[in-house]
């Protein structure tokens, strides 16, 4: 009898495996309940941009009471954001905020949508992770010139280009005065910007500006503006508005520009290099007025010529 006892009992445990591995089988090659999931990867819950919540999409192939919830990396529910609603067959849209079911930011870190079927029995851990990053990306300027430059598109000095490394992917924001002017479509580690003078698409008169840079990163988080730089915008300069020399003599003012300049004083004309510019005074004393251009745009200084 007891031997009878066993094998009775041996045949009823490899009966209930069978099945049990026979349900399991049948419930593999069942299709999936849920279709095309669509999932926020990355997202700042405490950034004012669009990717401060994560969307979460799929379709329903057959109605059912449905229950979803938000896990984190261990498996434990975080936040359920509808629980046994009954749904139709089609797209389920939700969005999630970051926070918890008290309310809280939870930590920065992964989640994953769960969505468990009521009818079906089914409960389905969507493949997709979503990313809570709430860190803004840390900003170095590796470089940064010309401090002197002239947008009149002769190839020589005409833009200010900012050199930068990225703690993480980022697009990268140069800010002009405060003032965003160029924000980048790419997200890299690294990279260059420029700017061409011109800010809301016009370009500003000569004066000194102040230059700073900023990322964002694919979560919408915004880092603090570098130290600003200051650059001039400048065609030609003289530098020095008044210049007083004896008459018949010889004398230099400083000229800044890209590249040659045309000169005339007091009928006599000439072309010089940027730099210093030496010229003879009129032999007559009295007041002349130097002007030096570049293109369509000319400095002007006062030349006072006394008597030897």
């Amino acid at each position: 009898m007891p031997r009878l006892l066993s094998t009775l009992l041996v045949v009823l445990l490899l009966g209930g495996t069978a099945a049990a591995f026979a349900v399991t089988q049948g419930l593999k090659n069942q299709p999936s309940p849920i279709r095309a999931p669509s999932i926020q990867k990355v997202f700042s819950p405490v950034c004012d941009c669009a990717t401060r919540v994560a969307v979460i999409q799929f379709r329903l192939r057959k109605p059912d009471r449905v229950r979803v919830q938000i896990v984190d990396s261990d498996g434990d529910v975080v936040r359920t954001l509808v629980d046994g609603t009954r749904l139709r067959r089609g797209t389920v849209h939700y969005t999630w905020n970051g926070r918890d079911d008290a309310g809280h930011f939870v930590p920065q870190g992964d989640y994953k949508p769960r969505v468990h079927l009521t009818d079906q029995h089914r409960t389905v851990d969507l493949p997709n992770d979503m990313r809570v990053d709430t860190t803004a990306p840390k900003v170095t300027v590796k470089a940064a010139g010309p401090a002197a430059f002239s947008p009149d598109r002769d190839g020589r000095g005409d833009r200010v280009v900012v050199r930068y490394a990225f703690s993480e992917r980022g697009h990268a924001i140069l800010l002009v005065d405060g003032t965003r002017v160029v924000f980048t479509r790419s997200s890299l580690p690294a990279g260059e910007v420029a700017w061409n003078g011109k800010v809301d698409g016009r370009l500003r008169p000569p004066g000194t500006y102040t230059l700073s840079l900023a990322a964002q990163d694919p979560a919408g988080n915004i880092s603090a503006p570098t130290r600003a730089a200051e650059v001039r915008l400048r065609y030609v300069e003289l530098a020095r508005a008044v210049v007083k020399a004896k008459a018949r003599t010889r004398f230099g003012v400083g000229v800044s520009a890209d590249g040659p300049v045309r000169w005339s004083l007091h009928g006599r004309r000439g072309t010089a290099k940027p730099g210093v510019l030496v010229l003879r005074a009129p032999g007559k004393p009295g007041r002349y007025a130097l002007i030096v251009r570049v293109g369509g745009h000319q400095a002007r200084a006062t030349l006072i010529v006394s008597r030897r």
